[in-house]
C-alpha cells in the first residue's frame, strides 16, 4: 500500500519507527506542539529568536503556552542561553538547517535539553534525505513535503517520534487530519527523486558562494540549503540583486524571523527546480 511504502522510507531517512503523515507541515508542527503540553507540563515553549518559522509561536500560545526565544548568532543557538532557559522548557522546536542556510549544532542541543527533561522538536522540512535530519537527536521530528521545501510535493508533511508512549499522546489529533491514499503515492514519487534534488539544490549552492565569496556571506562553511548574503549599503544590496536577475535566482529581503535578523538578501536555492 502507498502508506506502508511511505512510512516505510520516512522511518529509513529518520530513524524514528513512530510515524504520522499529515496534510500539511503545520499540521506537524501543531500535533507536536500538542503533543509536548501533553507530556511535558513545564512553563514555557523555546523557540530561537530567528531562524525559525511563523507558527513555532502561534502555535503555543494558542495552546495557552507561553513561549520564550532563544538567543541566537545569526540564527545559530547560543548554547549558554539554552542552558540558562531549558530547565523551564516543555519543549524546544527548532529548524535544521536554521533558516535553511545553516546547519544547527543538533547534538550539543539535545544533550543539554535531555539533561533538563526538555523535549525537542527538530523542523527537518530543510534536511530531509541528508545527514542532518537525524531522529538520534530529537524526541519529535516534523517535515513538510508543501511547495519550495526539499520534498517539494505542494502538499503533506509527517510528524515522528522516538517513544511510542510521546508519539501516541497526539492519537486524537491524528484522526483529524486524514491523507488520501494518491496523496501517499505522490509524495513517495517525490522522495524517490531526492538524490537528484539535493544534487541540484547543493550544485547551485555551491556556484553560489564561488561567485559571491568576496561579500560577506553568513556561515558559508556550514551546511545548508540557501544562501544568505549580508550587506552594508544600497550598492552592495543591488549588487546581490543584480546576481540573482542575471542567474535567474529567487529571493527574500531579510531582517526576516524565518531567515536572520539583519539586513541581508537570502538567495532562495530551495526554489529551484
Amino acid at each position: 500500500m502507498p502508506k506502508n511504502n511511505l512510512i516505510a522510507k520516512i522511518r529509513e531517512f529518520t530513524g524514528h519507527d513512530h510515524i504520522q503523515v499529515l496534510p500539511s507541515g503545520n499540521a506537524a508542527i501543531m500535533a507536536a506542539v500538542y503533543v509536548a503540553k501533553k507530556v511535558n507540563k513545564k512553563a514555557f515553549f523555546l523557540i530561537p529568536d530567528q531562524g525559525g518559522w511563523l507558527t513555532y509561536k502561534e502555535y503555543p500560545e494558542m495552546f495557552g503556552i507561553q513561549v520564550q526565544e532563544i538567543k541566537t548568532k545569526d540564527s545559530i543557538f547560543d548554547l549558554e542561553d539554552l542552558k540558562k532557559h531549558v530547565s523551564s522548557g516543555t519543549a524546544l522546536i527548532y529548524s535544521n538547517p536554521a533558516g535553511y542556510f545553516a546547519e544547527q549544532p543538533a547534538k550539543q542541543i539535545f544533550d543539554i535539553c535531555k539533561k533538563a527533561k526538555c523535549l525537542v522538536i527538530m523542523d527537518v522540512s530543510g534536511s530531509f534525505g541528508n545527514g542532518m535530519c537525524s531522529g538520534d537527536c530529537a524526541d519529535i521530528l516534523v517535515c513538510s513535503f508543501g511547495k519550495w521545501k526539499v520534498v517539494d510535493n505542494g502538499y503533506g508533511g509527517f510528524v515522528s517520534a522516538r517513544e511510542k508512549g510521546v508519539f501516541d499522546e497526539g492519537k486524537v489529533f491524528y484522526k483529524m487530519m486524514k491523507v488520501s491514499n494518491c496523496s501517499y503515492k505522490c509524495i513517495l514519487e517525490k522522495i524517490d527523486g531526492l538524490r537528484e534534488r539535493w544534487k541540484l539544490l547543493l550544485e547551485a549552492r555551491e556556484k553560489v558562494l564561488k561567485d559571491l565569496a568576496e561579500m560577506d556571506i553568513v556561515y558559508p562553511e556550514k551546511k545548508g540549503i540557501n544562501v544568505v548574503v549580508r550587506f552594508k549599503d544600497l550598492d552592495e544590496k543591488d549588487k546581490i540583486l543584480k546576481y540573482c536577475k542575471n542567474n535567474n535566482l529567487e529571493y527574500t529581503e531579510c531582517p526576516r524571523y524565518i531567515r536572520i535578523d539583519d539586513k541581508a538578501i537570502s538567495i532562495e536555492i530551495k526554489r529551484l527546480g
